[in-house]
């Protein structure tokens, strides 16, 4: 594969926050595509608590080496003092869906 692609994942409290995300990162071409998925509920410890939260699942589709963007993006615009930002590369998929990523992103 020419580009290595990766898909970036977060989670905010609400869908707007999660709409805004999504809509920097698609005008400045960060990304082909971003899901919103949710509400999902979150289990976790944070600062010696036991949390569990509903929250809004980010799923971005770009490439590995705007990845520092997409983070800068991401820290800029999320409402979290620690923000999730994982990322899960993309080791196949149809040709023809890699191909119009490689178009949409810068």
């Amino acid at each position: 594969m020419k580009n290595k692609f990766v898909q970036i994942q977060t989670t905010v409290a609400n869908k707007k926050d999660a709409e805004k995300i999504a809509k920097v990162l698609s005008q400045r071409k960060l990304s082909a595509c971003t899901q919103i998925i949710g509400p999902v509920t979150s289990i976790y410890r944070w600062k010696g608590k036991l949390e569990n939260s509903k929250e809004f699942l980010i799923l971005i589709k770009t490439k590995l080496n705007l990845y520092k963007k997409v983070e800068k993006v991401i820290k800029e615009n999320h409402p979290y003092e620690l923000p999730e930002i994982i990322v899960t590369p993309i080791i196949a998929g149809s040709k023809e869906y890699l191909n119009w990523l490689n178009k949409e992103i810068k």
